[in-house]
């Protein structure tokens, strides 16, 4: 039944012109249970979940000045060949919390990486070690270098801290009640968390024009949210292209951004639409395949597809979006600002998050990303999937809980 009016309204929409279905913002605009509507832009309204415990008047006492803070020194460089070469050069990378997270230890040696060709598929040639001598190397001129070298205080976060802040960043098709579970467990933690819907999802406004939909457009909105709600620490928690905005934030806000966690977020590599998708066909037909999609998102999103899957995919308002959204969304995905060496440049130590039955992020793009990163651990859920945070909301929550309260080792602890 589903079906034949879905398609019935493909056919009235293909026929007679009309446009497609619009996701706008509910009837009622009350900011009960800490939801509230943001306008980011005139007209761009998104709506924002924002949670902040009362605290007593008295902060929580400083941590020592030396605890926790290390020298992030770093030398990448990139050849005219394809080859990127990185040099951790600080004392950022520790093997053994490498060993303990991923489960291989990294030597804090040169590592050396093919970059993907610019129309080649994602992560087409693994990372490895570099030779020991570099040589001829040498002897040809790079195309960049790019010298990082700073020091960079990580700290343990707690709730009672009143200058932390959780951010979370859903990706397409999804929507801010994906991550109910962790709200909820943060927030009854004693965090302040903050999660937006996306522009054209769950209950945010939904322009009618392809350009709103944009990398660059979202990144902005984003960049909005995150100056409206951030504080001294903050904490980004991206999900599948979500995690492309943590980056973002990242990148242009090193001094405010804490830590970062990666959900299923893929490969290093530059964001760019793909010219052979389904999402390129006209938006009537989007629409009349728009059970088809979400059948497909059920089998492909989570490891098992019981009525647990699709009721936390009904709770969760994911995969609940017009089909113009969808298109313009799947289109838009350009930003080749973000490749190789823009990760390579993060500072921020981030936790990545895998499930092993992820149809849509293959793990070995996980693993690249952790190779290229300065400061990464990666850790992989063998019974999750995709929307692995619903399905192992348990798992997932003491994960990040437990990134959010890890600390590096003292210096003074290094000598052995």
């Amino acid at each position: 039944s589903t079906m034949l009016t879905s398609i019935a309204d493909g056919l009235l929409c293909c026929l007679l012109g009309k446009p497609a279905n619009a996701v706008g913002p509910l009837d009622s605009l009350e900011s009960s249970n800490g939801y509230s509507f943001m306008e980011v832009k005139p007209g761009r309204i998104l709506r924002v979940r924002h949670s902040a415990p009362a605290r007593p008047a008295e902060e929580a006492p400083a941590e020592a000045p030396a605890r926790g803070t290390v020298h992030c020194k770093r030398k990448i460089t990139v050849y005219r060949s394809g080859q990127l070469v990185i040099e951790n050069l600080g004392d950022a990378v520790r093997s053994e919390i490498l060993h303990c997270h991923s489960g291989s230890a990294e030597s804090n040696g040169p590592v050396e990486l093919e970059l993907s060709e610019p129309g080649g598929p994602a992560g087409a040639s693994g990372p490895r070690e570099a030779a020991g001598g570099p040589g001829k190397r040498r002897k040809r001129k790079p195309k960049k270098v790019v010298n990082i070298d700073c020091k960079k205080q990580i700290t343990s976060c707690k709730g009672t801290h009143s200058d932390v802040v959780l951010f979370f960043i859903h990706g397409v098709g999804g929507s801010l009640d994906i991550w109910k579970e962790q709200l909820d467990f943060f927030t009854k933690l004693g965090y302040e968390v903050v999660a937006p819907d996306l522009a054209g999802h769950g209950c945010s406004s939904a322009p009618q024009i392809a350009a709103a939909y944009t990398f660059y457009a979202l990144a902005e909105d984003m960049r909005a949210v995150f100056k409206r709600f951030a504080k001294k620490r903050n904490i980004l928690i991206g999900h599948s292209y979500g995690v492309s905005f943590c980056t973002f934030l990242a990148h242009e806000y090193p001094e405010l951004v804490h830590k970062v966690i990666m959900i299923n977020g893929g490969g290093p590599t530059a964001l760019e639409p793909s010219l052979c998708s389904i999402f390129n066909m006209p938006t009537c037909v989007l629409r009349c395949l728009s059970p088809c999609l979400a059948w497909s998102f059920l089998k492909a999103g989570f490891a098992r597809q019981g009525a647990k899957e699709k009721q936390l995919l009904k709770e969760g308002n994911a995969f609940n979006v017009s089909s113009f959204v969808l298109r313009a969304m799947m289109s838009g995905q350009y930003w080749p600002e973000g490749d190789e060496v823009y990760h390579a440049e993060l500072a921020v130590p981030v936790l990545l998050v895998h499930g092993m039955h992820d149809k849509f992020v293959p793990v070995e793009e996980d693993q690249r990303m952790a190779e290229i990163l300065l400061i990464a651990f990666l850790k992989v859920i063998d019974e999750g999937s995709h929307m692995v945070m619903m399905e192992c909301p348990e798992t997932v929550n003491t994960l990040l809980h437990e990134f959010v309260l890890w600390e590096p080792e003292t210096p003074a602890a290094d000598g052995q």
